[in-house]
């Protein structure tokens, strides 16, 4: 039973929402936020990332940083950039990206649920990035991003979806990047009650992305009923911000790898190696992966299709069948010496949204020296691992669009 509350949302007038609107705060570095930032005093980076505010040699990490965030979310209340309604909501979110749609709908998820595992995962989390993220949200007394989630379908939950967006939104822009941003209230008591009472005979929800966020909301809510001598369980922090999205709308896409070195192989020595494992060939054009267990490589300039041999893949096995499981046990750990790609620096990970480009730019700056073009993971693969209580490796899903912060914010008191 996954139990779902209404809320009281802070967030931006319609005149402002354009440019209070961000990316989430882990898809680009310091560097990139503070261009995005640039100019533009309203937008949310100020709060997800307010480092960039900051002087350059401060580590992003030291409380001075977390203080700025709630220094910059006080602001933004007092001039009005963002503002709390009135009454408990839901809301709708839907994204336009090309041919891709996807409407979810905006919640408060229980952070028991998440402890209980009716919310399902399917990473571990990072030590360091777990801890940025509670001491983040501790300090700004709120979820100021969504974490986005995934149910099965049901009929009837997407046809009051529906019905919503049939009337007129609060919110309609298109982003920077061309994605479209649409959002829609649900005031209705009666609406709000029949969700509950949906939500609560669906038996599970699957985290797609922000696993970091859940884990931390889950924190929180351990210090703040600690140190309440009065918590009941119905206090907002124990609760987080979601949108949960229906399993047949998501789109998701390759998550891709570069290596700096080729772990001491001359490049013929190291194509050689891979042959041992995979069928190959080489392409006069970049490599879009077309089905499972086919990959991509781009090394000295060239590109090369790869086709894991059956020697390699174990399709009785959840997580050895994964195409980033393949191309981790047979040819990262044993040729490239990549053996925990959580911790290792040698490695680095591309977002399927920067396509084959990114991937050639990086090899031929001479910072990398091989790059890796991966199948997507399929959401039949991540809903058949979690249900497992299985693990998938790191970085094994890119999903987009990405959802847009400062839209909606949750506060913890």
């Amino acid at each position: 039973m996954a139990v779902i509350k209404p809320f009281r949302a802070l967030r931006p007038p319609k005149d402002l929402v354009e440019k209070v609107s961000a990316l989430p705060y882990d898809v680009m570095n310091v560097e990139e936020a503070c261009a995005m930032a640039a100019g533009n005093p309203n937008s949310f980076l100020h709060i997800s990332r307010p480092e960039i505010d900051l002087p350059a040699e401060f580590d992003p990490h030291d409380e001075s940083v977390y203080l700025r965030g709630k220094q910059n979310l006080c602001e933004f209340i007092k001039r009005g950039v963002l503002t709390q309604d009135n009454h408990e909501c839901f809301y709708v979110y839907r994204q336009r990206m090309g041919t891709i749609n996807q409407t979810g709908l905006v919640v408060c998820a229980s952070v028991d649920d998440y402890q209980s595992g009716v919310i399902k995962k399917h990473e571990h989390t990072r030590a360091d990035k777990e801890e940025d993220r509670v001491k983040h949200i501790d300090y700004l007394d709120a979820n100021d991003e969504p974490v986005f989630y995934l149910s099965r379908s049901c009929a009837e939950v997407e046809g009051i979806i529906e019905g919503v967006t049939n009337g007129p939104p609060e919110y309609d822009f298109t982003s920077d990047d061309g994605v479209g941003h649409t959002a829609w209230i649900i005031a209705d008591q009666h609406l709000i009650d029949r969700l509950i009472v949906l939500f609560a005979a669906i038996p599970k929800l699957y985290v797609a992305d922000g696993h970091h966020r859940s884990a931390a909301a889950g924190r929180v809510r351990e210090l703040r009923r600690d140190s309440n001598p009065d918590h009941n369980g119905n206090e907002e922090y124990n609760s987080f911000l979601t949108v949960v999205f229906p399993e047949n709308q998501l789109n998701i896409m390759p998550y891709n790898r570069v290596v700096k070195d080729l772990n001491g192989h001359t490049v013929a020595e190291f194509i050689t190696r891979v042959e041992s494992s995979f069928k190959m060939c080489t392409s006069t054009s970049p490599v879009i992966p077309s089905e499972r267990h086919h990959f991509g490589m781009y090394l000295d300039g060239c590109w090369y299709h790869l086709y894991a041999l059956p020697a390699v893949i174990n399709e009785k096995d959840t997580v050895s069948r994964l195409d980033v499981s393949i191309l981790q046990n047979s040819l990262l750990s044993p040729l490239l010496g990549i053996h925990n790609p959580r911790t290792d620096q040698r490695i680095h990970f591309v977002g399927g949204i920067r396509g084959n480009d990114e991937l050639v730019k990086l090899v031929d700056s001479g910072e990398y020296a091989v790059a890796f073009a991966l199948h997507p993971t399929s959401i039949r693969e991540l809903i058949e691992l979690a249900d497992q209580d299985q693990i998938m490796p790191p970085k094994s899903t890119w999903f987009e669009p990405k959802l847009r912060s400062g839209l909606l914010v949750h506060l913890l008191s």
